[in-house]
C-alpha cells in the first residue's frame, strides 16, 4: 500500500474552482498570476492575465539551452506585472550545479550531452555570465530563497523526488527533507516545482507522484496561504485528478499551475488568486 492510502482518510480535501481570469484587479488586494511547465511552448504564453505578481513554477524550457532561457527572458520582459518571480524545474538541467563538478569539468546526463553542456558554458563565458540563472534579467529567480513583495513572503524551491535523470532530483526521505527544512515558517506563498503528495499529483500511470515529506512540511510547519507547483502536467486532468489541481486543506490552498498536457500541448489556462494587502501596505510599496 502506498503512502497516500495510509494518510488520505485524515486529509481535509476541499475541491476549489479557480477565479475567472477576467476578474478585475482590486486596489486593496495583491493579484497573483501563476503558470508552470510551459516548456518553450509559445502558444501557452499567449494569454497571460493582468496582475501584480507573476509566478512561474519551473520547466519554462525543454532542456535548459541558452537560447531557450533567453527566449523566456525576452517573454518576461514583455509582461506588465510589477513583480515577476521564477523558479527552475527538472527540465532546467543546466541550472542544476551538480552537473558541473567542483573542478569545472562537465557531466552529461541522458538528456543533455557533454557537448551540449560545453556549448552552454562557452555561451555563458561569451556573455560574461557565471551561471545560467544570470540570463534571467527580467525577473527575480528564487532557488531555496525568499523575497517579500507588498509585505507578503514568497519562497521558491526547484527540487522534487528523483525523477529519471533530470535536474534538481533528491532521494525521498532524509535527502529531500534537507531541502524542505530550509523553508522558513511564516511564508505566505510557497512555490515548488514538484507537488506535495495527494494534491494534483496523479500522473498518467494513475500513481501519486507527489512528495510526502513536502506535504508534511507544508501542513505541520510552514502552513502557507498558497502552495504553487507544477511538474505533473496530468495534475490538471479531470479524468485523473478529481480536484483538477485545485484544493484546500482549510489552511493552505494548493494549485497545480501546469499549462501543458502530458503530450506537451498547450491546454490549461493560467491560475489567478488574490491576497489582501497587509495592514499599512499599498501597491506603491
Amino acid at each position: 500500500m502506498d503512502v497516500w492510502h495510509t494518510i488520505k482518510d485524515n486529509q481535509v480535501i476541499k475541491n476549489l474552482i479557480p477565479m475567472p481570469l477576467d476578474t478585475p484587479v482590486h486596489p486593496d488586494k495583491v493579484r497573483f498570476v501563476c503558470i508552470s511547465d510551459t516548456h518553450s511552448n509559445g502558444k501557452s504564453l499567449e494569454k497571460i492575465p493582468e496582475g501584480d505578481v507573476f509566478i512561474h513554477a519551473g520547466d519554462f524550457t525543454r532542456i535548459g539551452k541558452v537560447q531557450e532561457v533567453e527566449d523566456f527572458n525576452h517573454f518576461l520582459g514583455t509582461l506588465p506585472h510589477r513583480h515577476k518571480i521564477v523558479i527552475a524545474g527538472n527540465h532546467e538541467v543546466t541550472f542544476d550545479e551538480k552537473f558541473f563538478s567542483m573542478s569545472g569539468s562537465l557531466k552529461s546526463n541522458s538528456h543533455l550531452s557533454k557537448e551540449m553542456m560545453e556549448n552552454c558554458r562557452i555561451a555563458l563565458e561569451k556573455k560574461n555570465k557565471s551561471k545560467m540563472s544570470d540570463l534571467l534579467t527580467k525577473c527575480l529567480y528564487l532557488q531555496d530563497s525568499e523575497t517579500v513583495v507588498y509585505g507578503l513572503r514568497i519562497y521558491g524551491s526547484p527540487w522534487q523526488p528523483e525523477f529519471h535523470s533530470w535536474g534538481f532530483n533528491c532521494k525521498r526521505g532524509e535527502d529531500i527533507m534537507k531541502k524542505w527544512n530550509k523553508i522558513p515558517e511564516g511564508i505566505d506563498v510557497l512555490v515548488t516545482h514538484g507537488p506535495p503528495l495527494g494534491r494534483g499529483d496523479i500522473c498518467v500511470s494513475e500513481r501519486h507522484e507527489g512528495c510526502a515529506d513536502l506535504l508534511t512540511t507544508v501542513q505541520q510547519r510552514v502552513r502557507p496561504k498558497f502552495h504553487i507547483f507544477g511538474h505533473i502536467h496530468e495534475g490538471r486532468d479531470l479524468d485523473l485528478n478529481p480536484d483538477e489541481g485545485f484544493s484546500s486543506d482549510g489552511v493552505t490552498t494548493y494549485i497545480n499551475a501546469s499549462l501543458l498536457d502530458r503530450s506537451y500541448k498547450a491546454k490549461y489556462p493560467p491560475v489567478i488568486f488574490d491576497i489582501p494587502l497587509p495592514p499599512g501596505m499599498t501597491k506603491e510599496c
